[in-house]
Parts: C-alpha cells; sequence; structure tokens
C-alpha cells in the first residue's frame, strides 16, 4: 500500500464518530493503576496495548454495545478476575471477550481470478534471479554473522480465532502470561475490527501469503529457519549457478547453521517411556536468538519468557543436517521412538492436544506439536499441524535406513499412521482449509508436501512399497496438485505464492509447461524489496495466539524463491 493509503487510513481512524466506551475506557479504571493481583496483566496492558501510537489510533474507536452499563460492568469484572484470581476460571473470565469477538467479521484472502499466461521466461533470467537471491542471502550472511527472520504482529488477528477458538486458547495454554496476553490481544482485536483503525492495521494485499508492512518487526534466529536457509544455499550449489567463491561462501555458512541447529540449539528431554532425546529448541538460549537487547525485554514482558523444543524444529534441522552431510551422533538417533509418544491415537492420549484450534480435522496419527521440556513446562500447552506431519515424514524418509524403520515394526506403524492421518486429509479437502493449520497456510501445506514426496520418491522401490502399500501418497498428490493448479495458480498471486507453487508442482512431477504463470509473476516482482532485497517480506509461518503473529522476512523470501526456481530448473531440465 502506498503512503496515501496509509496516511488516508490514519486520517479517517483519527477523526471518525466515537460511538461508544473505547478500549481505554474499558480497561484504564481496572488496569492502568492496578498494583493488586498478577502484576503481568497491567504489564502487558500497558506495554503492548496502552502505547502512545495505538492510543492515538483507538481513541475514536467505540463499542456501542458497551453504553449498556451491565455489559461494561461484566467486561470489567471479568478483566478484574484474571488480575486477582489466584486460579482464575478462564472459560468464565473469557466469556466477555469472547461474546464481543464473535461480533466481527474477518475473512481469509480470496484473490480474484488470473489470467493464465503460458509464455515461459528466458533461462537467462531465471538464473539471474536464483543468482540475485544466492547473493542476498550470502551478502546478509556476511554482514550480520547469521540469516535474519523477522516476527511482526498483525492486532486484527486471524479470521480463525473467533470467540470458541479464545476459550480453547484460555482453558489449553498453560503459562498465565499466554492466557493475559490471549485475552487483552483479542479484545484491542474487536476495537479493530470495527473502527476505522482496520484500514490502518490491516490493509488489503495481492495473493494469498501476507506482507509483512507492519512497522515494528523483531529480527531473531532459529533452528527452524536456518534449517530451510541450509537448504535453499544447497539448492543454489547444486544447480551450479554458483562461482567457486560463492561455493565456498555457501558451504562456509551451510556449515555454520549446522552447527546452530545440531549443537547449540540442542536440548535434552525425556520421552515418554522414560527414555533420554536430543532435540532442538524454538529459541537457543541468549545471546544466540539475536533479539536487541529492548526486544529481549519487552518479549519477558509481554510472556514469552520460556520457550520450549518442538517437533518441527527438531525435524527440519535435523533433515538440513543430514543433506549437508552432517555426521554429529543426534541424527543417529531414532526420533520416531521419541515422536510415537507425541502421537495422537483415539481413545488412548487424545487430550495431549489441549489448544485444538483446528478441530475440525480428525487427529488420529497426528504428532502434536510442543515438547516437554525436562522441568516439564508446556507454556503453549499442545497443539497438533499437518505441515509439521509432513516435515516428519520427510527426516524419516532421509533417514530411513539409519534408523532401521522398516526392520523396527514400531517406528513403520508410526510412520504409517502419520500417512494415514494426511490421507484423510486429502480425502476430506480440508488440507486446503486455512482453518485446518495452525502455523501454515494451504499453500505453503502444498510446497512442503511437494519436499516430502520427493524424499519420499528418492526411496528405493521396495521400500515404498513398505512404507505406502496402498498407494496414499499417489492419492495425496493428485490432490495437491489439483488445489496448485486449480485454486492457488487460478487465482492472482505474489511472489511468496509463486515460490510455493512451484516448489510443489516441481516436486510433485507437474508438466514443467504449468510453470510458466508462478515463473513470470516471480520476473515481475523482481526488485519489490527495494534495498532490503529482490523481494518483500512475506508470511512463512504465523502464530494464531495470542494474535496473529506472523514470521518471514526478505531473506526468507530470497531463500523460497531461490528453492521453487532450483526445484523448477531441475523439472525443466528433465522434460
Amino acid at each position: 500500500m502506498s503512503f496515501h493509503y496509509f496516511a488516508g487510513a490514519a486520517c479517517r481512524a483519527l477523526t471518525a464518530r466515537k460511538d461508544g466506551p473505547s478500549l481505554y475506557e474499558v480497561c484504564d479504571p481496572v488496569l492502568a493503576a492496578s498494583a493488586s493481583g498478577d502484576p503481568h496483566l497491567a504489564k502487558f496492558y500497558k506495554t503492548a496495548l496502552g502505547n502512545p501510537a495505538l492510543r492515538m489510533l483507538l481513541r475514536r474507536a467505540g463499542l456501542p454495545e458497551l453504553r449498556d452499563a451491565a455489559k461494561l460492568t461484566r467486561l470489567r469484572e471479568a478483566l478484574a478476575r484474571a488480575r486477582d484470581d489466584a486460579e482464575p476460571d478462564w472459560a468464565a473470565v473469557g466469556q466477555p471477550v469472547a461474546d464481543l469477538v464473535d461480533s466481527i467479521a474477518l475473512d481469509h484472502p480470496k484473490p480474484p481470478p488470473a489470467m493464465f499466461t503460458g509464455t515461459m521466461p528466458q533461462t537467462a533470467e531465471i538464473d539471474g534471479v536464483i543468482r540475485d537471491c544466492a547473493q542476498h542471502l550470502l551478502g546478509s550472511y556476511r554482514r550480520n554473522g547469521f540469516l535474519p527472520t523477522y516476527a511482526a504482529f498483525n492486532l486484527i488477528g486471524d479470521p480463525d480465532v473467533r470467540g470458541r477458538e479464545l476459550i480453547m486458547a484460555l482453558t489449553g495454554l498453560n503459562a498465565r502470561g499466554y492466557k493475559n496476553s490471549s485475552l487483552l490481544f483479542n479484545l484491542a482485536r474487536v476495537f479493530i475490527a470495527r473502527s476505522h483503525a482496520r484500514a490502518v492495521v490491516n490493509p488489503p494485499w495481492k495473493g494469498i501469503a501476507e506482507p509483512m508492512w507492519e512497522p515494528v518487526q523483531i529480527r531473531h534466529r532459529s533452528a527452524y529457519y536456518d534449517a530451510f536457509f541450509i537448504e535453499a544455499l544447497l539448492g543454489y550449489v547444486e544447480t551450479g549457478l554458483a562461482s567457486p567463491a560463492d561455493k565456498t561462501a555457501a558451504e562456509r555458512a551451510i556449515a555454520d547453521m549446522v552447527d546452530f541447529c545440531v549443537n547449540i540449539s540442542r536440548e535434552e528431554v525425556e520421552g515418554t517411556d522414560g527414555a533420554r532425546f536430543n532435540v532442538i529448541t524454538a529459541l537457543a538460549p541468549a545471546p544466540h536468538p539475536r533479539f536487541s537487547r529492548f526486544f529481549a525485554q519487552i518479549k519477558q514482558e509481554l510472556g514469552f519468557g520460556i520457550y520450549v523444543p518442538d517437533c518441527d524444529t527438531t525435524a527440519c534441522s535435523i533433515s538440513a543436517a543430514t543433506q549437508a552431510g552432517c555426521l554429529d551422533a543426534i541424527i543417529d538417533q531414532p526420533l520416531l521412538d521419541f515422536y510415537s509418544g507425541y502421537q495422537v491415537r483415539a481413545g488412548v492420549n487424545a487430550p495431549r492436544v489441549t489448544v485444538p484450534l483446528n478441530d475440525n480435522i480428525d487427529y488420529e496419527g497426528g504428532v502434536a506439536t510442543w515438547i516437554d521440556n525436562l522441568k516439564g513446562e508446556r507454556p503453549y500447552g499442545n497443539d497438533l499441524d499437518p505441515t509439521l506431519n509432513l516435515d516428519i515424514l520427510e527426516v524419516s524418509f532421509r533417514n530411513l535406513t539409519r534408523w532401521k524403520i522398516l526392520e523396527t515394526p514400531a517406528r513403520l506403524a508410526t510412520v504409517h499412521r502419520i500417512i494415514g492421518f494426511q490421507k484423510r486429509l486429502a480425502a476430506s479437502g480440508a488440507f486446503g482449509n486455512p482453518r485446518s493449520h495452525i502455523y501454515y497456510l494451504p499453500e505453503l501445506y502444498s510446497a512442503y508436501f511437494g519436499r516430502c514426496y520427493a524424499a519420499f520418491l528418492a526411496l528405493p522401490l521396495a521400500a515404498q512399497a513398505a512404507i505406502d502399500p496402498d498407494g496414499d501418497f499417489d492419492f495425496i498428490r493428485h490432490r495437491v496438485l489439483s488445489y496448485v493448479k486449480g485454486e492457488l495458480m487460478a487465482a492472482e498471486m505474489n511472489v511468496f505464492d509463486a515460490a510455493l507453487a512451484l516448489i510443489a508442482l516441481g516436486h510433485l512431477g507437474a508438466d514443467p509447461r504449468a510453470f510458466a504463470p508462478a515463473l513470470n509473476v516471480i520476473i515481475a516482482s523482481l526488485g519489490e524489496g527495494g534495498r532490503r532485497g529482490p523481494f518483500r517480506a512475506y508470511e512463512w509461518n504465523k502464530m494464531k495466539t495470542p494474535t496473529r503473529i506472523l514470521v518471514g522476512g526478505p531473506e526468507v523470501t530470497s531463500a523460497f524463491v531461490l528453492m521453487g526456481l532450483a526445484v523448477a530448473k531441475r523439472a525443466m531440465a528433465r522434460g
């Protein structure tokens, strides 16, 4: 959006007719000067929602129903109970806010249809973008000593989180600070969504993946991100386009990032049977995440002080290390033995999923996200994401022999249950519904399925038959291809959408002629990132609670464009 758009939207928000009490008129009497009860709730309110810029933007945003004294009193009493009760009844506390959340209308992007462009760009143009993206990554690594990723808050929240889902979060999350932030963020999003502030906080965009144009972006580093940067640089080297100097620089960066993944981010945990495993934590101890001192303090104050390992970061880090030829003993662990303890089995351990925001899908066979640390802490409760489970399959295929999966019936059974979970998603079409996903978009699921399918096809035919005797992977492949070609690429795309489409199409064996629309979007978008890189930052993954938090960055876009073009280039070479 242009400066004129934001200037006009801000002007309308600042001059709108006020209709009912504002967020601050509701909360200030309870939280602005309070010294009683849980101090975090008031601190969060003052830090996250009471800052001068947001106060100014929302000063004219009022809710007419809160002119009813009984409703206003009920809401303030709920906030006071969240502040003062030693063990709040979070379902009761959250209900007045949940009722307000149900009064807003948010939708997922629905891009307009796009004209099919069948003309393929020149090979030299594709190679040029690959080199530009690689130079961006290598240059950023050289300047920063790592490849940064950014987080940004979208205070309007996620369309899939309504009042019912807010209550799920408040009752299923464990850390009180996380409950506090979920409660207050969801209260604020009502005032934003039902006022002219909505146009400032949530402007329209092209395509599906959301651009990260929020003014405050938090730079940080995680093993999960490094794992995909490793894959991107490996892809660059494999294209043969790297000069000897760039090849050396890429290999050094890869070696450093592998070390960050498997050593610096390593954490020991206990499996459900008491055995110890080394897994990969979401955020390594300070100073390794590379937060600025300011944001490190803000993170603590907002209630995000405790991070625990997760199954996805572990799977992707071990996969990237395996692809890079790492020989660390951590790779020898048969992680399926650990993952099986987090796998949902109906009637046995289904309550493992305590935050079922995507309960429209059948969790049977899926592996939950968050791993209890040795202290038994689980601040986020637990949820279950379909894309994460693709990453577990992918790393298992890469380590099939090392982990003796075919020779160990229990490990093979764990794989079969995950494949069954994925097949039901495909058969129902639920994988294409954004609500089915916790941290990702359907288009990213499609790209990650392509990545998983490529690892599956690299196995010997006998191994493929043992893993997938009923041809479930081919069934899923057809469903995903249909979604990518018939929905994603039939509509207007941005560059991140196009990169994910290429990853899916290339890995899933689509006719290379189908690549043209995505390739042309990428070529046409080159330079949109200005001084920050070839392309701008887009939503890679997200949190839905405590509000919509996007993760991405210009380097992330370059990495995924590079991967998409490298995959397409290989597929076109095969014909």
